[in-house]
């Protein structure tokens, strides 16, 4: 008789290439497997769960925490540990009542203090001025400063402060993980983040920072040696203080469109690839047990074997309808030295249009070609958006329910 393993334990074991007992599943466990807030108030209500407020951890998405009694009802393995400013530097540890986009009430970080933009909508501001701009009817913040614009020297970036690490960060991270550890037999995962090619097109702006790969390539390397240096000392902090005690520590980097990367698999090579590297081999040679995963959206697949290269193990989200990104393909060619995390349902080409027959017989076909043989974990491609409705969600998760076991390919339904 086999027994049953505790969500934590059927995660490892997909991170181990093994079949679980049962289909592992993320609902809402990083920034990109997530729920939008207004989704989340309206599924709670559809499925009559009642409470306390939820917490709007994510003010640039608009993301809601996941709640461990929703987790329970969802089929979630995964809990996220959160950086202490995970969006446009607003902390999130202390909260006040606020409401998601729809005007449902939230639980919003203290500083969260949205104000009236020039152009309408709301502007988030950094004293005077604007940082990020949600436009009117809109559901995210975008950014619209760009501190690193004007920089045209090593100087120029000399002058401006990297970022770093804090000890109170550090605290608030330990104090997350302890709490996790104590009160759920979940997975957890790191927050981390690490971008490279995405914290350039943030900090110089997309087309400044873009023409600056092509053309200063000097002076884009100079940024990323301190910015890297950077990252590297605050995740040998973090790891220092809770490495022993997580399961997934989680990068991103938005590497792709829709038919093809946004950069050569050449210009990833020189500029991007080793900054990648530094990071997830810090990870790979001092806490072994602590699994890579890569984020990055679009069609990605001619930069897959770089990412392995680099030391990634998990991906994500698998977009799926993005050019070359097959499922069948994939885990053919990648599914000995990748977990595929995501990949369950396309919220970008099927969700928002299909029937809910549609969508169950959907997400059964993903899972009998993903879950097979292990080195899957289950959650739709991205964020669940604030316009789509609880059956959709539950369409979706139910049937990965459903299919639990998944012991042996002619179990999958």
């Amino acid at each position: 008789m086999e027994v049953e393993l505790s969500s934590r334990e059927r995660i490892i074991a997909a991170l181990s290439h093994q079949e679980p007992d049962a289909l592992p599943i993320d609902f809402g466990g990083m920034r990109s497997t997530g729920i939008a807030a207004a989704a989340y108030n309206q599924l709670k209500d559809h499925l009559g769960i009642e409470g306390s407020l939820a917490r709007l951890y994510d003010v640039g998405q608009q993301l809601a925490e996941p709640e461990l009694n929703v987790l329970d009802r969802m089929g979630g393995d995964v809990v996220q540990v959160h950086r202490l400013r995970p969006s446009f530097a607003i902390p999130i540890d202390a909260w006040k009542e606020g409401a998601a986009t729809d005007g449902s009430p939230m639980l919003v970080p203290r500083g969260y203090c949205p104000a009236p933009g020039a152009r309408g909508g709301f502007d988030l501001l950094d004293g005077a001025t604007p940082v990020a701009h949600m436009p009117k009817r809109g559901l995210y913040f975008d950014t619209v400063f760009h501190p690193m614009a004007h920089v045209r020297s090593v100087a120029d970036i000399d002058e401006i402060p990297v970022e770093e690490v804090s000890d109170e960060e550090v605290r608030f991270i330990g104090e997350q993980v302890t709490h996790l550890r104590q009160t759920t037999d979940r997975a957890i995962l790191l927050a981390f983040g690490g971008n490279i090619l995405e914290a350039g097109q943030q900090a110089w702006g997309f087309e400044r920072f873009m023409v600056a790969l092509a053309r200063e390539r000097d002076l884009v390397h100079h940024w990323l040696d301190r910015l890297t240096a950077a990252y590297l000392r605050g995740l040998d902090n973090i790891l220092s203080a809770v490495g022993r005690q997580i399961d997934v520590v989680q990068f991103g980097d938005d590497l792709g469109m829709q038919q093809r990367p946004q950069i050569s698999v050449r210009m990833y090579r020189e500029l991007i690839k080793p900054y990648h590297q530094r990071q997830f081999q810090l990870v790979r040679e001092r806490f072994p047990a602590v699994k890579v995963f890569f984020h990055s959206c679009g069609s990605i697949r001619p930069l897959i074997p770089d990412l392995i290269e680099a030391g990634v193990q998990i991906l994500n989200p698998i977009q799926i309808s993005a050019e070359g990104m097959d499922p069948r393909e994939l885990k053919r060619e990648f599914g000995q030295h990748l977990v595929f995390w995501g990949g369950g349902a396309d919220t970008q080409r099927v969700v928002p249009f299909a029937s809910m027959a549609q969508i169950r017989a959907h997400v059964r076909e993903l899972i009998s070609i993903f879950a097979p043989g292990g080195g899957y974990v289950f959650t739709q491609v991205h964020n669940i958006q604030a316009d789509v409705p609880p059956e959709k969600i539950l369409a979706i998760y139910d049937t990965a329910l459903e299919s639990r076991p998944v012991r042996g390919a002619n179990r999958c339904p």
